[in-house]
């Protein structure tokens, strides 16, 4: 038998497998355990949908030069949506979803950005979210974003 603390750590990808044991039950009633590969990115989305509150998240770091459209970092994705970021105003940004998945109760966000800026962001569809930009001094709308970051969470 291999003695497994021999073998060379490494560093996981998305598509990396690990073997594991599945349990199943046939069509009978039959309870059986089978050896599976699992991806470590089947294993992330479990434990986070599933350990961490039941959401997924959406993490990114934006920026937006005066009267741009915001250029995303995404820093976390968990959702499987794809954000499409747009300018919809000075100040105003909007991250549209394909589908309905910003149920009014299953949503939850915060901004942030670099001071003088402060940020919020709020749910307006079941497929929008409105990221609002202003100064801290004056509250009047700014035209460009600098060092935001914003966090949803989409709840199970």
């Amino acid at each position: 038998m291999a003695n497994i603390s021999t073998y060379p750590q490494g560093t996981p990808a998305a598509a990396d497998l690990i073997p594991g044991t599945q349990r199943h039950t046939d069509s009978s009633g039959k309870k059986e355990n089978q050896t599976r590969n699992f991806t470590v990115q089947s294993l992330g989305s479990l434990i986070n949908a599933g350990f961490t509150g039941g959401y997924t998240v959406y993490t990114a770091a934006l920026s937006a030069g005066a009267g741009a459209v915001p250029t995303a970092t995404i820093l976390q994705n968990t959702t499987g949506l794809t954000f499409t970021w747009t300018r919809v105003g000075t100040g105003n940004f909007v991250a549209t979803v394909a589908g309905t998945p910003f149920a009014s109760d299953k949503f939850w966000a915060t901004s942030s950005a670099k001071v003088p800026q402060i940020t919020s962001i709020v749910r307006t569809s079941t497929n929008t979210a409105r990221l609002d930009v202003v100064t801290s001094s004056t509250g009047a709308a700014l035209n460009e974003l600098v060092e935001g970051y914003i966090e949803i969470r989409i709840y199970v």
